[in-house]
């Protein structure tokens, strides 16, 4: 597990809140250190069991033949959508839910964009006996309903917020807000390698299981490590866990696949950039207590993201991942809308499998660019589709995607 010492990574991260909130992060920072950093009390004992007895690990890593055989490479599949609940996303909020209740909190808040981390939120609190609210923006309560129900299901209430396009970024706002009202209670579980530190920190070193199972199982697979390993990149959170264990490894490829979404350009009458390429395209500055690369005007206002995947849709990135990009050890790239779309339909086709629309960019980009992966890739497979079904069939319906997909079906049965 690595420890960095002051939440810095080059330019980025440090601790940009407001002053009431000093005395919540330092606390944090405190029982970051001496559980999770320093296993006292067998805290990082008890977590590794309840995520194997709970969580339902370790994952599987699986070799997709059809995928192999299409684009002439061995590609390897880290099966995080085998986790309980569908997504890498457990691995974090079990983690950080754990460790409320070892500080003596007695109420979890969480924000959520496509509604993995929220739902991931809600069974952790639910696991751990813990009351639980969760903050979503309206757009992505009314893009992700499955998801909210099963929040719901697991006896967290949901809080909709309803400012701005109502998305991930105005959900952060918005439980940032409650947090520094009720910060001696609450523990705030944020869902990425994003806020003030030590969350960047933190978040990784919970989701650095995926690396580590993934590099043991490639070398007992393969007898050597990957040419590369791709994942899919938002804020950030299961790009760092599948990369961290081989940042070292420097013939090991790193490629963090950002949402194209509809154009890269920006549109600052509008404050819109229809896309979440921070990695791609941003500009440094400061975002929910972070400096990062952001997406952002000429004044330095924040735009508004957007792309077809609601768990890639915000306008920041971690600022451990901006700083890995800027001196080379990750690559950034991006694919848009249309290309996620298509291999979202091609991996359910070729492998059985229906994929996260967040996961779906990693794997457009292994369609659009199979030559830069090398001979041997790990794909990150963060999460599963079933959440996205009603996005993906509304969006294919408007599109001629360059895959065999009938939706003629649903035409018919309006006859």
């Amino acid at each position: 597990m690595s420890s960095d010492t002051d939440g810095k990574f080059g330019a980025y991260g440090g601790q940009y809140v407001p002053e009431a909130l000093m005395p919540a992060i330092e606390e944090l920072r405190d029982a970051y250190e001496r559980y999770v950093l320093e296993n006292e009390d067998g805290f990082m004992d008890e977590f590794r069991r309840r995520l194997a007895d709970f969580g339902g690990r370790p994952t599987p890593l699986q070799y997709a033949e059809q995928l192999s055989d299409r684009y002439d490479t061995d590609v390897y599949l880290k099966r995080e959508d085998l986790l309980h609940g569908g997504a890498h996303k457990l691995n974090n909020a079990l983690g950080q839910v754990l460790l409320a209740k070892y500080m003596g909190k007695d109420r979890i808040i969480a924000e959520t964009g496509a509604g993995q981390h929220g739902t991931a939120t809600a069974m952790a609190a639910a696991h751990l006996d813990m009351p639980c609210e969760i903050f979503m923006g309206s757009t992505d309560i009314n893009r992700q309903r499955p998801n909210v129900f099963r929040m719901r299901l697991n006896g967290a209430a949901v809080n909709p917020v309803t400012t701005g396009r109502g998305t991930l970024k105005e959900a952060i706002s918005e439980t940032m807000r409650d947090w520094a009202t009720n910060v001696e209670d609450t523990h705030y579980v944020i869902g990425s390698i994003v806020g003030p530190d030590p969350f960047p920190r933190m978040v990784r070193d919970f989701q650095s299981v995926i690396g580590q199972e993934a590099r043991e199982q490639i070398r007992e697979e393969t007898g050597a490590l990957p040419d590369s390993v791709v994942a899919c990149a938002g804020g950030g959170s299961n790009t760092m866990g599948a990369f961290d264990a081989f940042r070292e490894d420097e013939a090991v490829d790193l490629i963090a696949v950002e949402a194209g979404g509809s154009s890269l350009d920006v549109d600052e009458e509008t404050g819109v950039a229809p896309n979440s390429a921070t990695l791609s395209t941003g500009e440094e500055g400061v975002l929910h207590g972070a400096r990062t690369k952001l997406l952002q005007d000429s004044d330095g206002q924040i735009m508004e993201s957007h792309s077809v995947s609601a768990g890639l849709d915000y306008a920041g990135v971690g600022p451990e991942l901006a700083h890995l990009v800027d001196s080379g050890r990750v690559r950034a790239v991006n694919v848009d809308d249309e290309v996620a779309l298509e291999a979202f339909h091609r991996l359910s086709q070729r492998e059985g499998i229906i994929p996260a629309l967040e996961s779906a960019h990693a794997f457009g980009y292994l369609q659009e660019h199979p030559d830069a992966v090398g001979d041997v890739t790990v794909i990150n497979l963060s999460g599963r589709g079933d959440k996205d079904l009603e996005t993906v069939i509304e969006e294919t319906e408007q599109r001629d995607l360059d895959v065999d997909v009938d939706m003629s079906v649903f035409a018919e049965a309006e006859r």
